[in-house]
């Protein structure tokens, strides 16, 4: 390998990149060559031969094979463009650094959250199965001002314009006392066996429409006979004899009409006429919510043994039940 032969130390400057040691005159004592070293040309002859081989070769001892130029050529004055880049470039060149590990956790969970099946919220009232299809088709004969779903046009103007009467709020419910116990008899009779599933319900309103008729007899008010109510208690007997499906149908849409607009009609009947008083007919014991759900676990589970032309003949009962319960609840102004 050949080595640069050492060379007398050059004053003025330790820096071979400063601008005295480029102008200093180069040394005139020449080595001795021998077999391993090798004489170069003087610094003046580089410089004045190629400027782009302007080397310190005399103080350096690597092989030849390994020298840089002490300058390099020129560089054009840089563009706004190339300036900006230079300013820029990592922020430019920039990647965003991705792990791999994380970035599969990261993908696994962003696909399950948009697979995974999220439970249905349920809708309060809803229950999935046949007493469903018995509301849906209840809400249908509602007018539009009763219930969104509405589709009959309303023949009598809304509760709040209602003008009722003591008189005729008590028909009302001597009526509603009839039917009431009438249903309570028929489930306790248990024509059909399913119809003792719906004993002791907690939805029974005898016992309180007899506290309420005990309360306007205090007040000084006769009570009146029974007129429309009597018409409909007789045809929910027969009825309950022969149709199990017809009679079911009536008895959904008795107890759950009542719990329903039934509480507001009574309410706003009883800011008119009772200075606000609450009658016991629209109170129950414990959690109403509760009450109801399950006498509709109990409507699906009787319903589940029947057939689809059984099921639609207990639907085609609805208007029936709506044109009796219409009748009594027109006493309270008449």
């Amino acid at each position: 390998m050949l080595v640069l032969a050492a060379t007398p130390k050059i004053n003025g400057s330790h820096s071979p990149y400063s601008s005295s040691f480029l102008s200093q005159s180069p040394v005139s004592q020449k080595p001795k060559p021998n077999g391993n070293n090798l004489t170069l040309p003087s610094f003046s002859s580089y410089h004045s031969s190629s400027p782009r081989h302007c080397i310190n070769m005399a103080s350096s001892t690597l092989p030849i094979s390994q020298y840089r130029p002490f300058s390099a050529p020129p560089r054009p004055s840089p563009s706004p463009f190339s300036a900006f880049l230079g300013t820029h470039r990592l922020r430019l060149l920039r990647t965003p650094r991705v792990v791999v590990g994380n970035w599969l956790a990261l993908r696994a969970l962003v696909v399950s959250a948009t697979t995974t099946k999220m439970p249905k919220r349920q809708t309060p009232g809803r229950t999935g199965g046949f007493v469903d299809e018995m509301r849906a088709v209840a809400m249908k004969l509602h007018t539009r001002d009763q219930a969104k779903e509405g589709e009959k046009e309303p023949d009598s103007p809304p509760v709040s314009k209602w003008e009722p009467s003591v008189d005729g709020y008590l028909r009302f419910l001597v009526d509603n006392k009839l039917v009431y116990d009438t249903l309570e008899t028929i489930v306790q009779k248990a024509a059909y066996p399913c119809y003792a599933e719906f004993r002791n319900t907690g939805l029974e309103r005898s016992k309180n429409l007899v506290q309420d008729l005990e309360w306007f007899k205090d007040q000084g008010h006769t009570i009146p006979e029974p007129s429309v109510g009597a018409s409909y208690a007789h045809y929910l007997e027969e009825l309950s004899e022969k149709d199990p499906q017809a009679f079911i149908c009536h008895f959904y849409n008795i107890y759950f009409a009542h719990s329903a607009g039934g509480r507001m009609i009574g309410r706003k009947v009883a800011e008119k006429i009772l200075d606000s008083k609450e009658l016991q007919f629209y109170k129950w014991d414990g959690d109403l919510s509760q009450l109801l759900q399950n006498v509709r676990d109990k409507l699906n589970r009787v319903a589940s043994s029947w057939s689809r032309e059984e099921k639609d003949h207990c639907l085609e009962e609805t208007e029936k039940s709506f044109k009796y319960s219409g009748e009594i609840l027109r006493l309270i102004v008449s």
